[in-house]
């Protein structure tokens, strides 16, 4: 028997502690700064240049130990340099199993084909904060088109688009609103696990047409920007709700904060083009909603702020929505309770606490921005995600749902 000294076992053990910890230390990476990412692909490409054909496993590590690849907080003008890098990484990482990008970085064609045509674009399960830019030509052309088609499994999909703000005048003028048409070689998407779907700032484009003219069984989660008061189709957003609506469980209606924002109006039938919904929130300016033929399930309305005027609409829809649990205004927190009665009664926390008062009787809660139901009460996100009624896969950029 061999005795090793205390050195050596010191050794032997932090070189059995790497082997253990180092594939869960780079399953989820998390990087902030163009500078670490230059260095994580170095590392990657020294690893891949060791590795051989005689190995077992034919992908090389710590490439093949990254499942998730958080790059949401990397903002940087070396658009060029970050652009690079990614197309040399996608390829190392073929077990990539989630994408977040932040929205503000355009990958370029050549990166989307080196993540769409990588050993792992099937694995891919999650991808957020996909900046997307209008495209001309044929739809078959467009490079997020391309990368989708490579990406069966996705389950998760957050787009931002980059492109004009529509108005209500110019919508017939702007050359990038002319009417798109499917070739008749197009070939539908295939995205049969796609759940959750984020669409932004997007009035129209080749994605949206080619999920428009796909079949999508699993998605039950949509947030998406109205545009109702642009017709089709130089807008696609309504048809697109109306198309898939069967099967939604969660809308949710927003406009990304950017300048110059313009909130365009949402459709007045929305509960009846989605019978199945259980979570809808709305976005300014509130729509007039249609009652439903039919008792409607919806279980949780978010709205922006309490309004008198919506509360109108909300007492006509009352009766026909049965499973009504709860109201939220998440644009709204409730005053702490040190603050006077008078300040508390006015503007819109005044409104805020008639509202708790009116659905009181009715078995409805009201809550503010943090889920909470009063101003000494604990938040219950936990509760009502945990019921799949908050969509936590829009970017925290943009979140305010």
């Amino acid at each position: 028997m061999a005795i090793l000294s205390d050195s050596e076992r010191s050794s032997q053990l932090t070189s059995v502690t790497q082997e253990i910890a180092q594939p869960v230390f780079y399953s989820h990476v998390c990087i902030s700064k163009v500078t670490s990412l230059d260095k994580f692909c170095t590392q990657l490409h020294l690893g891949d240049r060791k590795w051989d054909s005689l190995r077992r496993i034919p992908y090389s590590t710590p490439g093949r130990w990254v499942r998730m690849l958080d790059l949401s907080e990397l903002q940087s003008d070396a658009t060029l340099l970050l652009d690079s890098l990614l197309k040399q990484l996608f390829p190392l990482v073929p077990f990539l199993a989630h994408l977040a990008l932040h929205p503000t970085f355009l990958l370029s064609r050549h990166a989307m084909a080196s993540l769409a045509s990588h050993d792992g674009a099937l694995k891919l399960r999650v991808m957020t904060g996909i900046c997307y830019g209008p495209t001309f030509g044929n739809i078959e052309d467009d490079r997020l088109v391309q990368l989708l088609r490579h990406c069966s499994n996705l389950e998760q999909l957050e787009v931002i688009y980059r492109g004009s703000q529509h108005t209500d005048s110019d919508w017939e003028s702007s050359p990038g609103n002319v009417e798109m048409v499917l070739s008749p070689e197009f070939i539908s998407l295939h995205l049969p696990h796609l759940h959750t779907l984020s669409l932004l700032d997007m009035p129209s484009s080749h994605l949206l047409l080619s999920l428009l003219h796909s079949l999508l069984p699993s998605l039950t989660k949509l947030t998406i920007t109205p545009y109702d008061d642009i017709p089709f189709p130089a807008s696609l957003v309504s048809q697109f709700i109306t198309t898939h609506g069967e099967s939604l469980r969660s809308l949710i209606l927003f406009t990304p904060r950017t300048w110059p924002t313009i909130l365009h109006p949402s459709s007045p039938t929305l509960l009846q083009t989605l019978p199945n919904l259980r979570h809808l929130s709305l976005e300014m300016p509130l729509p007039r909603l249609s009652v439903p033929a039919a008792p409607h399930p919806l279980q949780v309305l978010s709205i922006p702020r309490p309004n008198s005027e919506f509360w109108k609409v909300l007492e006509c829809l009352l009766p026909h929505l049965p499973s009504l649990k709860a109201v939220r205004a998440r644009d709204v927190k409730w005053l702490r309770s040190g603050m006077t009665a008078r300040a508390q009664e006015a503007g819109v926390q005044g409104e805020l606490r008639e509202w708790r008062r009116r659905l009181a009787p009715r078995g409805v809660r009201v809550m503010d921005s943090e889920w909470r139901l009063s101003e000494w009460g604990d938040s219950t996100k936990g509760w009502f995600a945990a019921r799949g009624f908050i969509d936590t896969n829009v970017n925290a950029i943009y979140s305010n749902k």
